[in-house]
């Protein structure tokens, strides 16, 4: 029996090239695993710092302006998410897209466990040395936290 019937592939995006990479990667060289598999886009929806907005407003912003831009975020997300589907309609493959709303890492984390993913595929912005100390690494923070196998694609320059 063939183990790798039913498996599920996740790619976890976000507005850059590198993760963009990362799922035309995945599409062009996992293709034959994919006919068999079901494929989970992934995009995470940053929580918002709000502080500029409660220091604008001395410390009292609008619930309105506040749901103002969750709902913004939120149009991102899906607006990236159709981008995906579209890219992925050109290979053949049909995609589940799934959002959620926290710090990317960790929600990625999660969304591996819920929805019990085999294979994360994560791009890589290539970041070294003190910067990648300063900003992180959702890549390698997947690497070390997420409980399925992980690969990090990264894109040639």
């Amino acid at each position: 029996m063939d183990k790798s019937r039913g498996k599920k592939v996740m790619v976890a995006i976000d507005e850059s090239e590198f993760s963009l990479y990362a799922l035309d990667w995945t599409l062009q060289n996992l293709r034959e695993t994919l006919e068999d598999s079901k494929l989970v886009i992934f995009t995470a929806q940053s929580v918002s710092d709000f502080g500029y907005l409660y220091a604008s407003s001395y410390g009292a912003a609008p619930i309105e302006l506040v749901s103002s831009v969750q709902e913004h975020n939120k149009k991102i997300a899906e607006a990236l998410l159709e981008k995906t589907k579209g890219i992925c309609s050109q290979y053949g493959v049909t995609a589940i897209t799934v959002t959620e709303v926290g710090e990317p890492k960790e929600v990625i984390c999660e969304a591996v466990e819920k929805l019990k993913i085999d294979l994360l595929v994560v791009g890589s912005h290539g970041r070294r040395g003190l910067q990648r100390v300063f900003l992180g690494s959702v890549s390698n923070y997947c690497v070390h936290n997420a409980k399925c196998h992980v690969l990090v694609v990264r894109k040639n320059e």
